[in-house]
């Protein structure tokens, strides 16, 4: 697992392109409107804005994942995503977060100065088919090379949270 870089599935940009493309039909129907009525009524502004907050964050979220790469070596692990750049020494990781969530489990990395966080392997199903797959492939052996390196402990499990600190 050290000296690897791993980098997260990617999902479709169907949605991406979807959202767009709505979001110009929008605002074709809006100068359509404007050019007939002179004005456009407030809730096609109101589902406009909602239209376009959501193309912008659905892009901004593919160009994250595809930002995204993360490096363990024999020093510690590192992990970079266009937004944070966060390297942890094994010593400075004080403590590891493992939540579940809808499709894998949420992987929080906690140095006393920053902190990053990685999702494991999940995969989206309807109807007993995958969809499409989230998260490191590895990210199940990332953890247990986390936790083997750090030697942090189980502190506490509720709910199957599992939260890992120094002893």
């Amino acid at each position: 697992m050290l000296n690897k870089e791993l980098r997260p599935e990617l999902t479709s940009r169907r949605s991406e392109t979807t959202a767009w493309l709505l979001a110009l039909v929008l605002l074709f129907a809006m100068a359509v409107l404007n050019w007939q009525f002179g004005r456009i009524p407030a809730g096609i502004w109101v589902f406009g804005g909602l239209l376009l907050f959501a193309a912008v964050s659905i892009s901004l979220g593919n160009w994250i994942d595809r930002s995204t790469v993360m490096g363990l070596d024999i020093n510690g692990i590192a992990f970079e995503n266009g937004l944070r750049q966060v390297a942890l020494s094994w010593q400075e990781i004080e403590k590891v977060n493992v939540i579940p969530v809808r499709w894998g489990k949420s992987v929080q990395v906690i140095g006393s100065k920053s902190h990053f966080e990685f999702r494991t392997l999940g995969k989206i199903q309807y109807q007993g088919e995958v969809q499409g797959r989230l998260g490191f492939v590895e990210g199940g052996a990332v953890l247990k090379e986390i936790l083997k390196e750090t030697e942090l402990v189980l502190e506490k499990e509720e709910k199957g949270r599992y939260y890992y600190a120094r002893a």
